[in-house]
């Protein structure tokens, strides 16, 4: 065998372990998480204005969570073997504790749901506080299962479940200002005009909390990325893949600049009391997301293993 024929050999091409659909499933059980602990929020505070956001988040949840699972489902190549998962189990697997995660989270969400929209504001608090966890946990294991991938440097940092946890709550904020938006605008008509200026306040407020939590987000982006481009030679290679590679337009063009810096200029600048501002913010916002586990999942495992 000649040196061509090595090479050859060598360079042969793999199929991805992971594929868009479980960038898919990270996004949306990222959307639910947010949405519950947004919904939670209002439900403890307990403020009349804040009824029909905690409403709206509070069927958003599990709507959202039931959708990611069939991302899931579809990535596996004999789908109706999924129930698999609950029977043969490794408890040093991640996967594991997420296949009953994804069954506890949504019957609390549903029950939870339940309580809200029937007025019974103690067991709604109190099974908004147990549910919280659950949420933080059903999309922190999505973290957590890519950090623990040594093999992949893009992946392997301390950083990423807390990454994907902030860019939840910025995704779950954003859906819930289009949502809230698109109620004030064609659905609430009937609103005195104190109340509809009172709701556009609150959708102003969290449309500025999600500016902040954006910011909170790239602070801890760059620290990611700074600490890939000052360790090992893997690790600066899955930093330039995303700032000079093939993966830099999705990740400084769609994630960074059209999913966070346009977003908190538009909520925060001039254009912050304009509510089609906030909602095209809004929107970005969700794309840069998305965008964000497309790069993180497949680009991460562009990278050849050493």
């Amino acid at each position: 065998m000649d040196n061509t024929d090595v090479n050859v050999v060598y360079s042969v091409q793999h199929q991805l372990p992971l594929v868009m659909y479980i960038a898919q499933y990270f996004f949306f059980t990222g959307l639910s998480a947010g949405s519950f602990v947004i919904s939670v929020v209002a439900t403890l505070l307990g403020r009349r204005e804040f009824k029909p956001i905690g409403k709206i988040t509070a069927i958003l949840a599990p709507i959202l969570l039931m959708i990611a699972p069939l991302n899931l489902i579809a990535d596996l190549e004999q789908p109706l073997r999924f129930w698999h998962l609950f029977i043969f189990y490794n408890w040093t697997s991640p996967i594991t504790y997420g296949s009953f995660l994804l069954t506890a989270y949504p019957i609390m969400g549903i029950i939870y749901a339940i309580m809200v929209f029937t007025n019974r504001q103690t067991p709604a608090k109190i099974l908004g506080i147990l549910g919280v966890p659950l949420a933080i946990s059903v999309h922190g294991y999505t973290g957590f299962i890519l950090a623990l991938a040594k093999a992949r440097a893009l992946w392997n940092t301390a950083a990423m479940p807390t990454i994907f946890l902030v860019s939840a709550m910025v995704s779950g904020i954003g859906l819930v200002v289009v949502i809230a938006a698109a109620r004030w605008k064609w659905f609430d008509k009937d609103a005195t005009p104190e109340q509809r200026q009172s709701d556009k306040k609150l959708i102003t407020q969290l449309a500025t909390f999600m500016a902040y939590t954006i910011m909170l987000d790239l602070f801890l982006i760059v620290s990611d990325i700074l600490v890939l481009l000052t360790a090992h030679s893997d690790a600066y290679q899955a930093g330039m893949l995303i700032l000079t590679g093939n993966f830099a337009p999705i990740f400084l063009g769609v994630e960074i600049f059209l999913g966070s810096i346009v977003p908190m200029v538009l909520v925060l600048g001039p254009t912050r009391k304009s509510m089609k501002a906030i909602v095209i913010a809004s929107i970005l916002v969700n794309i840069g997301v998305y965008a964000m586990r497309f790069v993180m999942v497949i680009g991460g495992q562009t990278i050849p293993l050493s």
